[in-house]
């Protein structure tokens, strides 16, 4: 997740120096994103139904996805 203190923000400002826009680097752009879109995933799906760790491993290895 991106944390703001690190971005490297640049401000354009308008006649009156009121901050107007944001100029970003693009990893930065990129990276706000992905953890934009992570968010709205978890939004999403936050009232589907929950399995436990050991139900999720026993499915990942019944799925040849984890060794035993």
């Amino acid at each position: 997740m991106v944390k703001l203190k690190e971005l490297n923000v640049q401000y354009i400002t308008n006649e009156s120096g009121e901050r107007s826009s944001v100029i970003l680097s693009i990893e930065d752009f990129e990276a706000l994103l992905e953890d934009l879109e992570d968010m709205a995933l978890v939004v999403e799906r936050q009232h589907e139904p929950t399995i436990s760790h050991e139900t999720f491993k026993a499915e990942l290895k019944h799925d040849g996805l984890l060794s035993d």
